[in-house]
């Protein structure tokens, strides 16, 4: 059964983050240049929110307001209210958090310290890999080339 930290070891090690007086507009920049759909929102070193486009999409676009006078904590999801995983968590748990939750981004902390993140096109692609390794195990077996 596959884990998160299987999933980081094929990824960046790079945490891509913004200060919570950064501009939406500037956190919005940031993920379009690393083409990812959330940042960490960290004060000093430490993780105090998340920022996602949907946060953009939701509270400024929507509310009327402007990505470029409006800060990164204005609209972040507070440390408190985000879900995050370890890196034992297994896959399946992953995908029951994102589908039970409604979120695309959990960040993985590794005693209460942020070693990555990991989206649902990551979990997704782990799913589907894997499975498609049972697909051809079990067609092999079918076609008797296990004997």
């Amino acid at each position: 059964m596959k884990t998160v930290s299987d999933l980081l070891a094929n990824k960046s090690k790079d945490i891509w983050s913004v200060g919570p007086r950064a501009t939406v507009y500037e956190a919005l920049a940031l993920m379009g240049e690393k083409e990812i759909g959330a940042l960490m929102v960290m004060n000093e070193g430490k993780v105090v929110g998340i920022i996602s486009e949907r946060d953009y999409a939701r509270k400024v676009a929507l509310k009327g307001k402007t990505a470029r006078e409006t800060t990164a904590e204005e609209i972040m999801t507070q440390i408190d209210e985000v879900y995050g995983v370890g890196p034992e968590t297994t896959i399946e748990d992953c995908m029951v958090i994102i589908t039970r939750k409604k979120i695309r981004h959990l960040p993985v902390f590794d005693h209460n310290k942020i070693v990555g993140v990991v989206s649902i096109g990551d979990v997704l692609n782990s799913v589907i890999a894997e499975q498609g390794s049972l697909i051809e195990h079990l067609s092999n077996y079918i076609a008797g080339k296990y004997v």
